[in-house]
């Protein structure tokens, strides 16, 4: 087993930063909206409450950011490596261009194209993370779930406003 180095811890703090700080600019905009816009919207049964959303995004983030640090914190001389870190670079970007997408731009239907999108490459992301480490892509599981639920919510909205 390898030794783990102060450089190693470094780079997994900075990973999980990462993901943390996407999701935290993105929050911005989702938080403006939601007393303006969003609370004014017919949403479904299923629907989460409000503050459900911090904690579970939070704790998706910190996966995410573990899971990119079992990928890179050997190097990027792999071509496996490269591709998931590319990958998972993609569907970071994707993420937060849906808060701006539903948010942002108030527009539940140009979210619901910017998630399917999303849904791929968060799945892509997936299964290129498992040919370098399966816990790596194991990590992500839940978030592609919570991804797929509110993909369901986000068409549910778009259905009955």
């Amino acid at each position: 087993m390898k030794k783990f180095s102060f450089r190693s811890l470094l780079l997994l703090i900075g990973c999980i930063v990462l993901p943390l700080l996407v999701g935290a600019v993105g929050s911005v905009i989702t938080t403006a909206s939601i007393p303006v816009w969003y609370s004014t919207l017919t949403k479904p049964w299923f629907t989460p409450p409000n503050w459900v959303f911090a904690p579970v995004w939070t704790i998706l983030y910190c996966m995410m950011g573990v899971s990119l640090w079992l990928i890179i914190k050997d190097g990027f001389d792999d071509d496996e490596v490269k591709d998931g870190a590319i990958c998972f670079a993609a569907q970071l970007a994707l993420n937060f261009l849906w808060s701006i997408a539903f948010f942002g731009l108030k527009s539940p239907l140009m979210g619901f194209v910017v998630i399917i999108i999303l849904l791929g490459l968060i799945a892509l992301t997936i299964q290129r993370f498992k040919r370098v480490s399966k816990p790596a892509a194991y990590l992500l599981i839940p978030y592609f779930c919570w991804t797929c639920c509110a993909t369901v919510l986000n068409t549910a909205i778009i259905l009955l406003n």
